[in-house]
Protein backbone atom coordinates (compact mmCIF):
# COMPACT_ATOMS: atom_id res chain seq x y z
CA UNK A 1 0.00 0.00 0.00
CA UNK A 2 1.49 3.56 -1.00
CA UNK A 3 2.41 6.08 1.53
CA UNK A 4 1.93 9.74 1.37
CA UNK A 5 5.43 10.41 2.47
CA UNK A 6 8.85 8.91 2.50
CA UNK A 7 7.70 6.91 5.84
CA UNK A 8 10.21 9.41 8.19
CA UNK A 9 8.00 11.46 10.08
CA UNK A 10 7.08 14.53 8.34
CA UNK A 11 5.83 17.71 9.68
CA UNK A 12 3.99 21.18 8.23
CA UNK A 13 5.90 23.74 9.82
CA UNK A 14 3.30 26.43 10.53
CA UNK A 15 4.33 30.08 11.35
CA UNK A 16 4.77 30.88 14.89
CA UNK A 17 6.92 28.10 15.72
CA UNK A 18 4.57 25.64 15.37
CA UNK A 19 3.86 22.06 13.01
CA UNK A 20 1.35 19.56 11.59
CA UNK A 21 2.10 15.73 12.09
CA UNK A 22 1.42 14.58 8.39
CA UNK A 23 3.36 11.11 8.91
CA UNK A 24 0.99 9.94 11.67
CA UNK A 25 -3.04 9.41 11.66
CA UNK A 26 -4.64 11.11 8.52
CA UNK A 27 -5.47 14.66 9.30
CA UNK A 28 -8.83 15.68 8.97
CA UNK A 29 -9.43 19.47 7.88
CA UNK A 30 -13.02 20.84 9.01
CA UNK A 31 -14.70 22.84 6.68
CA UNK A 32 -15.64 26.43 7.86
CA UNK A 33 -17.91 28.34 5.03
CA UNK A 34 -18.99 31.72 6.02
CA UNK A 35 -20.58 32.26 2.98
CA UNK A 36 -24.17 32.33 1.97
CA UNK A 37 -24.27 29.83 -1.00
CA UNK A 38 -21.57 27.03 -0.63
CA UNK A 39 -23.22 24.06 -2.22
CA UNK A 40 -23.79 21.93 1.13
CA UNK A 41 -26.54 23.98 2.93
CA UNK A 42 -26.12 22.65 6.36
CA UNK A 43 -22.14 23.88 5.97
CA UNK A 44 -22.75 27.44 5.83
CA UNK A 45 -21.39 29.75 9.05
CA UNK A 46 -22.11 33.27 7.76
CA UNK A 47 -21.74 34.95 10.94
CA UNK A 48 -19.01 34.84 13.71
CA UNK A 49 -21.02 32.93 16.18
CA UNK A 50 -22.21 30.39 14.47
CA UNK A 51 -18.59 29.32 13.18
CA UNK A 52 -17.35 29.13 16.17
CA UNK A 53 -20.21 26.69 17.48
CA UNK A 54 -19.11 24.82 14.43
CA UNK A 55 -15.29 24.79 14.97
CA UNK A 56 -16.22 23.81 18.34
CA UNK A 57 -17.63 20.71 17.31
CA UNK A 58 -15.36 19.76 14.84
CA UNK A 59 -12.31 20.42 17.05
CA UNK A 60 -14.53 18.36 19.85
CA UNK A 61 -14.91 15.58 17.39
CA UNK A 62 -11.36 15.31 16.29
CA UNK A 63 -10.27 17.88 13.78
CA UNK A 64 -6.81 18.44 13.45
CA UNK A 65 -7.32 21.46 10.86
CA UNK A 66 -10.12 24.08 10.41
CA UNK A 67 -10.36 25.61 6.78
CA UNK A 68 -12.38 29.03 6.79
CA UNK A 69 -13.68 29.96 3.17
CA UNK A 70 -15.29 33.42 1.96
CA UNK A 71 -15.69 32.43 -1.72
CA UNK A 72 -18.07 29.53 -3.01
CA UNK A 73 -15.98 27.55 -5.88
CA UNK A 74 -18.44 25.52 -6.71
CA UNK A 75 -19.30 24.58 -10.33
CA UNK A 76 -21.58 27.93 -11.41
CA UNK A 77 -20.34 29.66 -8.24
CA UNK A 78 -20.24 33.90 -8.67
CA UNK A 79 -17.10 35.37 -8.31
CA UNK A 80 -16.38 37.55 -4.69
CA UNK A 81 -14.84 40.74 -4.37
CA UNK A 82 -11.98 40.86 -2.23
CA UNK A 83 -13.05 43.15 0.46
CA UNK A 84 -16.07 41.23 0.63
CA UNK A 85 -14.16 38.28 0.99
CA UNK A 86 -11.85 39.36 3.83
CA UNK A 87 -14.67 40.69 4.90
CA UNK A 88 -16.59 37.59 6.03
CA UNK A 89 -13.28 35.16 6.99
CA UNK A 90 -11.01 37.69 8.57
CA UNK A 91 -13.61 38.12 11.81
CA UNK A 92 -14.39 34.57 11.83
CA UNK A 93 -10.60 33.31 11.62
CA UNK A 94 -9.94 36.16 14.83
CA UNK A 95 -12.38 34.98 17.11
CA UNK A 96 -11.06 30.89 16.23
CA UNK A 97 -7.39 32.19 16.88
CA UNK A 98 -8.77 34.11 20.27
CA UNK A 99 -9.72 30.67 21.89
CA UNK A 100 -7.72 27.99 19.83
CA UNK A 101 -4.71 27.22 19.11
CA UNK A 102 -5.48 24.56 16.66
CA UNK A 103 -3.80 25.07 12.78
CA UNK A 104 -6.59 27.37 10.56
CA UNK A 105 -6.46 27.80 6.83
CA UNK A 106 -7.81 30.34 4.48
CA UNK A 107 -9.16 28.94 1.27
CA UNK A 108 -8.68 31.67 -0.80
CA UNK A 109 -7.15 32.97 -4.35
CA UNK A 110 -6.72 36.67 -3.78
CA UNK A 111 -3.54 37.79 -2.31
CA UNK A 112 -5.49 40.81 0.10
CA UNK A 113 -7.68 38.11 1.15
CA UNK A 114 -4.91 36.02 2.50
CA UNK A 115 -2.89 38.66 4.40
CA UNK A 116 -5.85 39.87 5.70
CA UNK A 117 -6.90 36.20 7.40
CA UNK A 118 -2.97 35.53 7.99
CA UNK A 119 -3.03 38.79 9.65
CA UNK A 120 -6.03 37.75 11.62
CA UNK A 121 -4.35 34.37 12.95
CA UNK A 122 -4.88 31.59 9.53
CA UNK A 123 -1.79 29.68 9.51
CA UNK A 124 -2.01 28.21 5.78
CA UNK A 125 -3.17 29.52 2.68
CA UNK A 126 -5.45 27.03 0.62
CA UNK A 127 -5.75 28.35 -2.99
CA UNK A 128 -7.82 26.62 -5.57
CA UNK A 129 -5.98 28.41 -8.09
CA UNK A 130 -2.33 26.99 -6.98
CA UNK A 131 -1.04 30.48 -6.21
CA UNK A 132 -1.24 31.48 -10.34
CA UNK A 133 -4.38 33.87 -10.23
CA UNK A 134 -2.97 36.59 -8.17
CA UNK A 135 0.69 37.45 -8.67
CA UNK A 136 1.11 38.97 -5.47
CA UNK A 137 -0.40 35.31 -3.61
CA UNK A 138 3.23 33.41 -3.87
CA UNK A 139 5.21 36.18 -2.58
CA UNK A 140 3.24 37.01 0.24
CA UNK A 141 3.35 33.14 1.36
CA UNK A 142 7.08 33.06 1.23
CA UNK A 143 6.92 36.05 3.34
CA UNK A 144 4.70 35.08 5.86
CA UNK A 145 6.35 31.04 5.77
CA UNK A 146 2.66 30.16 5.09
CA UNK A 147 2.42 26.60 4.09
CA UNK A 148 0.27 26.28 0.72
CA UNK A 149 -2.36 23.90 -0.90
CA UNK A 150 -2.00 24.04 -4.90
CA UNK A 151 -5.37 22.98 -6.11
CA UNK A 152 -5.74 21.84 -9.31
CA UNK A 153 -8.96 23.59 -11.41
CA UNK A 154 -9.93 23.37 -14.85
CA UNK A 155 -11.30 27.11 -15.87
CA UNK A 156 -12.97 29.46 -13.51
CA UNK A 157 -15.68 27.82 -10.42
CA UNK A 158 -18.70 29.64 -13.04
CA UNK A 159 -17.98 27.60 -16.32
CA UNK A 160 -15.55 25.34 -15.02
CA UNK A 161 -18.25 22.16 -15.48
CA UNK A 162 -18.91 23.02 -19.30
CA UNK A 163 -17.73 20.27 -21.57
CA UNK A 164 -14.35 19.76 -19.43
CA UNK A 165 -12.03 17.66 -21.36
CA UNK A 166 -8.77 15.74 -20.62
CA UNK A 167 -6.42 12.91 -22.53
CA UNK A 168 -5.27 11.65 -19.57
CA UNK A 169 -6.51 13.01 -16.89
CA UNK A 170 -4.43 12.04 -13.78
CA UNK A 171 -1.20 12.81 -15.92
CA UNK A 172 -2.48 16.20 -16.90
CA UNK A 173 -3.34 16.67 -13.90
CA UNK A 174 0.08 15.69 -11.91
CA UNK A 175 2.04 18.28 -14.42
CA UNK A 176 -0.05 20.90 -14.15
CA UNK A 177 0.59 20.68 -9.81
CA UNK A 178 4.30 19.94 -10.31
CA UNK A 179 4.96 23.45 -12.35
CA UNK A 180 2.78 24.97 -10.17
CA UNK A 181 4.90 23.59 -7.54
CA UNK A 182 8.03 24.73 -9.30
CA UNK A 183 6.36 28.44 -9.75
CA UNK A 184 5.78 28.50 -6.02
CA UNK A 185 9.36 27.77 -4.94
CA UNK A 186 10.68 29.82 -7.39
CA UNK A 187 8.79 32.51 -5.59
CA UNK A 188 10.35 31.74 -2.43
CA UNK A 189 7.95 29.48 -0.90
CA UNK A 190 9.94 26.06 0.56
CA UNK A 191 9.19 22.68 -0.85
CA UNK A 192 8.45 20.99 2.56
CA UNK A 193 5.48 24.27 2.68
CA UNK A 194 3.77 22.64 -0.17
CA UNK A 195 0.33 19.86 -0.49
CA UNK A 196 -1.09 19.36 -3.53
CA UNK A 197 -4.72 18.45 -4.19
CA UNK A 198 -5.77 17.01 -7.34
CA UNK A 199 -8.97 19.34 -7.23
CA UNK A 200 -11.97 16.68 -7.62
CA UNK A 201 -14.89 18.20 -8.78
CA UNK A 202 -13.44 21.10 -10.18
CA UNK A 203 -13.67 20.79 -13.97
CA UNK A 204 -13.68 17.20 -14.21
CA UNK A 205 -15.95 14.52 -15.60
CA UNK A 206 -17.18 11.52 -13.40
CA UNK A 207 -14.81 9.40 -14.59
CA UNK A 208 -11.87 12.17 -14.09
CA UNK A 209 -12.66 12.54 -10.87
CA UNK A 210 -12.25 8.49 -10.35
CA UNK A 211 -9.54 8.28 -12.02
CA UNK A 212 -8.04 10.63 -9.60
CA UNK A 213 -8.73 8.93 -6.30
CA UNK A 214 -8.18 5.76 -8.27
CA UNK A 215 -4.51 6.67 -9.37
CA UNK A 216 -3.84 9.22 -6.77
CA UNK A 217 -0.84 7.66 -5.93
CA UNK A 218 0.91 8.96 -8.82
CA UNK A 219 -0.18 12.27 -7.48
CA UNK A 220 1.09 11.73 -4.54
CA UNK A 221 4.85 10.03 -5.63
CA UNK A 222 6.92 13.13 -5.97
CA UNK A 223 6.72 13.28 -2.58
CA UNK A 224 4.56 16.14 -1.63
CA UNK A 225 1.85 15.69 0.85
CA UNK A 226 -1.75 15.24 -0.75
CA UNK A 227 -4.91 16.88 0.14
CA UNK A 228 -8.20 15.90 -1.49
CA UNK A 229 -11.84 17.51 -0.71
CA UNK A 230 -14.30 14.57 -1.91
CA UNK A 231 -17.13 15.43 0.62
CA UNK A 232 -20.59 15.31 -0.64
CA UNK A 233 -19.28 16.21 -4.03
CA UNK A 234 -21.34 15.61 -7.10
CA UNK A 235 -19.73 12.87 -8.22
CA UNK A 236 -20.46 10.88 -5.55
CA UNK A 237 -24.13 12.26 -6.05
CA UNK A 238 -23.83 11.17 -9.91
CA UNK A 239 -22.85 7.05 -8.79
CA UNK A 240 -25.67 6.92 -5.96
CA UNK A 241 -28.10 9.40 -7.03
CA UNK A 242 -28.39 11.14 -4.05
CA UNK A 243 -28.40 14.55 -3.37
CA UNK A 244 -25.58 16.77 -1.59
CA UNK A 245 -27.51 15.64 2.11
CA UNK A 246 -27.34 12.24 1.20
CA UNK A 247 -24.10 11.78 0.46
CA UNK A 248 -21.97 11.12 3.20
CA UNK A 249 -21.67 7.11 2.97
CA UNK A 250 -19.88 7.62 -0.11
CA UNK A 251 -18.09 10.56 1.27
CA UNK A 252 -16.68 8.31 4.08
CA UNK A 253 -16.39 5.30 1.22
CA UNK A 254 -14.31 7.64 -1.47
CA UNK A 255 -12.16 8.79 1.67
CA UNK A 256 -10.93 5.58 2.59
CA UNK A 257 -9.70 5.23 -1.35
CA UNK A 258 -7.96 8.30 -1.22
CA UNK A 259 -6.23 7.36 1.85
CA UNK A 260 -5.02 3.72 0.32
CA UNK A 261 -3.89 5.80 -2.43
CA UNK A 262 -1.77 8.61 -0.73
CA UNK A 263 -3.73 11.22 0.50
CA UNK A 264 -2.51 12.45 3.74
CA UNK A 265 -4.92 15.68 4.38
CA UNK A 266 -9.10 15.19 4.14
CA UNK A 267 -11.18 18.54 3.78
CA UNK A 268 -14.08 17.48 5.03
CA UNK A 269 -17.91 18.74 6.25
CA UNK A 270 -18.03 15.38 8.63
CA UNK A 271 -15.57 15.05 11.11
CA UNK A 272 -16.43 12.89 13.61
CA UNK A 273 -17.39 10.13 10.80
CA UNK A 274 -14.73 10.92 8.63
CA UNK A 275 -12.04 10.77 11.97
CA UNK A 276 -13.45 7.07 12.79
CA UNK A 277 -13.74 5.47 9.38
CA UNK A 278 -10.18 6.84 8.65
CA UNK A 279 -8.55 5.61 12.02
CA UNK A 280 -10.80 2.29 11.97
CA UNK A 281 -9.28 2.29 8.01
CA UNK A 282 -5.81 2.63 8.89
CA UNK A 283 -6.01 0.08 12.05
CA UNK A 284 -7.14 -2.55 9.62
CA UNK A 285 -4.97 -1.81 7.06
CA UNK A 286 -1.83 -0.28 7.71
CA UNK A 287 -1.73 -1.54 11.75
CA UNK A 288 -2.03 2.18 13.23
CA UNK A 289 -4.59 1.37 15.81
CA UNK A 290 -5.43 4.73 17.22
Amino acid sequence: MPESTSGAARSLRLPRGRSLLLSGPAVVMGIINATPDSFYAASRSADVGKAVDAAAAMIGAGAAVLDVGGESTRPGAAYVGADEEAARVAPVIAALRARWDIPISVDTRKASVARAALDAGADVVNDVAALLDDPELAPLCAERGAPVVLMHKKGVPESMQDGPWYDDCVSEVKAFLLAAADKAIAAGVARDAILLDPGVGFGKRLDDNLALIRRLDEIAEPGYPVLVGLSRKSFIGALSGGGAEDRLPGSLAAACAARARGAVVFRVHDVAETVQALAVFDAATRGRAP
